[in-house]
């Protein structure tokens, strides 16, 4: 797998935010887009059960810029069950009449631009070539086709994307961005609930590299 040639898709928006799972109250983003918003993109433009998205590099093309913004939110997420009576016996919900509302901080980034570089990878009881689903990729990409709008961490973050013209360079910046989030590892016919899986970070000269064995370990049966 190591050898064969990537996919790429170029992603930019006017802001981003990769929240970190730490922060409680507050949205607080990672300085970079993350793995697992790396693949929540590409299943956005083209998903297929036949397959997962493997991330191996994302390169960070605008220069790390923050901003802080405060917003009105609700606290309690309202179930199906009440959406349904509110269809069969009308009402709805008003969020200014709500007093279960709080206003909480977010630190986003602005202006961001990526490169996304990742692989195909085939479920062992598939038989079609991968180079069937590249082919596809590469026209959903170039005709801008998604099954629905990709965003940068948040819904309302809407995200552009194309194909790279190859005159992209990623930022001359190295870091040490400490453990960040790589995914969810959900546990087969259990609650559906995820364990988040962390890895050590680096940006090496706007490159974010991702170790191919994190996909390979034992128990991470989501990637």
């Amino acid at each position: 797998m190591q050898d064969k040639p990537l996919l790429e898709v170029k992603v930019w928006g006017e802001f981003a935010c990769f929240t970190r799972p730490e922060m409680k109250a507050e949205r607080v983003t990672y300085p970079v887009m993350t793995p697992s918003a790396a693949r929540g993109i590409l299943e956005a433009i083209f998903w297929k059960p036949e397959f997962s998205w493997q991330i191996r590099e994302i390169h960070v093309l605008n220069p790390i810029r923050h901003f802080s913004i405060l917003r009105n939110e609700v606290n309690d997420k309202i179930t199906i069950s009440t959406v349904k009576s509110w269809v069969e016996k009308g009402g709805g919900y008003f969020a200014d009449e709500s007093k279960n509302r709080a206003q909480r901080h977010t630190l986003a980034l602005r202006d961001v631009a990526y490169i996304i570089k990742a692989y195909i990878a085939l479920k062992t009881t598939v038989n079609e070539p991968d180079i069937k689903y590249k082919e596809q990729f590469k026209r959903k990409v170039a005709k801008g086709q998604c099954y629905h709008r990709p965003y940068l961490g948040c819904r309302e973050f809407a995200s552009f994307f194309a194909q790279p013209d190859g005159n992209e360079r990623p930022i001359s910046h190295s870091d040490e961005l400490g453990r960040i989030l790589f995914d969810i590892d959900y546990e087969q016919g259990k609650s559906g609930r995820g364990r988040p899986v962390f890895f050590p970070a680096k940006l090496d000269n706007g490159v974010l590299k991702v170790d191919p064995e994190l996909y390979e370990k034992e128990g991470q049966r989501c990637f």
